[in-house]
């Protein structure tokens, strides 16, 4: 599928280990940004029916002459303001219809809120249909994503969470991988929070091994198991947060990283219910 590691998810499915993500990527650039990546060389591709950029990540996979079986497309369901497993399957077809594909290789539940038992069920049915080669969900705190868990046939393949220096999640992702889901990685920079770029103990590291800060972080991810969806609009970044596999972090400084861990989100907390209500008054 690609030159870069893979991971083999819990129902046999491989990944790419760095894909490249559309979040707040307008969707006139869209295009022009994702063939940029995938002439960098990414074969994975992360967008959302909430991003409003589908279609044109569609177009530039059509435009792209990349054979699809070479590439692992994903997409999120977002919160259903009807409930039911139609719906759910009405929202799937339009966003497949948006990619001009006929499957996709990952099929996430959005945000943890809403109906997404019945959303789960409705992807369970995509996924044995062939129709979602892999089913799983973003943003999900070990409670839910265990209850998830124990009253359905399918177990989630992957858990997109917010994931970066700051927010390292090592306890979640141990929880995850005992229980066969793999972690994937939002945010992976933290937006620049924090400083990040600039962080003394991130600069240092980058230095030693001559690369950038950017660099050292998504390898830390990296060697960690994590996989990771680095945005970028400009085509040399884009080159840059591909070229992590040339060099290794030693342990120590990898324990250097972990000593960074704040243990709490840079953006929102999904048990908060002032952000539970303000993302259910998204719901579509």
């Amino acid at each position: 599928m690609s030159g870069f590691p893979n991971v083999t998810l819990n129902n046999g499915v491989e990944m790419p280990l760095i894909g490249f993500g559309v979040f707040q990527v307008p969707a006139e650039q869209t295009e022009q940004v994702v063939l940029h990546a995938l002439e960098a060389g990414y074969r994975a591709l992360d967008t959302a029916a909430s991003y409003g950029n589908e279609e044109a990540v569609g177009r530039a996979i059509a435009s792209s002459g990349i054979p699809r079986t070479e590439l692992f497309v994903t997409t999120k369901l977002w919160i259903q303001k009807h409930p039911g497993e139609k719906a759910v399957r009405e929202a799937f077809e339009n966003s497949l219809q948006r990619l001009g594909l006929d499957h996709v290789d990952l099929y996430l539940i959005h945000q943890p809120l809403g109906d997404y038992y019945s959303a789960w069920r409705a992807m369970q049915e995509l996924n044995h249909d062939g129709l979602a080669k892999a089913i799983g969900v973003s943003n999900f705190y070990p409670d839910r994503l265990i209850d998830l868990i124990e009253h359905n046939e399918i177990t989630p393949a992957v858990n997109q969470v917010e994931t970066h220096p700051f927010f390292q999640r090592t306890a979640d992702q141990e929880l995850m991988r005992d229980r066969g889901v793999q972690i994937e990685s939002w945010g992976p920079f933290a937006e620049g929070k924090n400083d990040l770029f600039t962080n003394p103990v991130l600069s240092d590291i980058a230095a030693a091994h001559g690369k950038s800060v950017g660099q050292v972080v998504l390898r830390w991810l990296t060697q960690r198991g994590v996989v990771i969806i680095p945005k970028s609009v400009q085509p040399e970044r884009m080159k840059e947060n591909i070229d992590i596999f040339t060099f290794k972090l030693k342990d120590e400084q990898m324990n250097r990283i972990a000593s960074l861990d704040t243990g709490a989100s840079l953006f929102f907390d999904h048990r908060d219910p002032a952000m539970v209500t303000w993302l259910n008054n998204r719901a579509e």
